[in-house]
């Protein structure tokens, strides 16, 4: 195999991101440990998007911050996921393709088993009344595009309650 001239390689050092501390309970029990398959212990979060790069960037965050990661591309994935494997979180979009956010936030609040999963909206849609819209329709915080990582961090610690681990190096 010969080396091409003008091969392009990216690398990410995810040591980079290393003030996000991992949170406690990160991963317990080891297949090493037990013979058992590692269980992952990690809060769950639905990250709904329809942008697919949007999507892969905020799975990225929330696994920077020590979150499991759900995705889903539409409001009707979205509901099946939820459904599926109840999140401790959701991270959503609201100018979604089939049904809008908001839409997928009342069928979310009108289901018994899904009804107390905090729901954080993460948006385009920028004016006050949207941004009060959005609260009124039960998502107990909401950020505009682009977002600033510290705030998504504060607000997803905040409420799955968890407290970051205070690692030195």
């Amino acid at each position: 195999m010969r080396n091409a001239s003008g091969t392009t390689f990216s690398i990410v050092f995810r040591s980079a991101f290393m003030n996000y501390a991992n949170w406690k309970n990160n991963l317990e029990s080891s297949s090493l440990n037990s013979g058992q398959p590692a269980v992952d212990n990690r809060p769950l979060v639905l990250a709904v998007d329809d942008n697919h790069d949007n999507l892969e960037l905020l799975t990225q965050i929330l696994d920077l911050f020590g979150c499991q990661c759900v995705g889903a591309v539409d409001g009707y994935t979205a509901l099946s996921a939820a459904v599926d494997r109840s999140p401790d979180l959701i991270v959503l979009d609201i100018c979604l393709p089939d049904i809008d956010g908001i839409e997928l936030v009342k069928r979310i609040k009108q289901n018994p088993e899904l009804i107390n999963i905090p729901i954080v909206a993460v948006t385009a849609l920028a004016k006050t009344e949207d941004r009060d819209r959005i609260l009124q329709a039960g998502c107990i915080a909401y950020l505009s595009k682009p977002f600033n990582i510290k705030d998504l961090e504060t607000i997803i610690r905040h409420h799955l309650n968890y407290q970051p681990l205070l690692v030195e190096f």
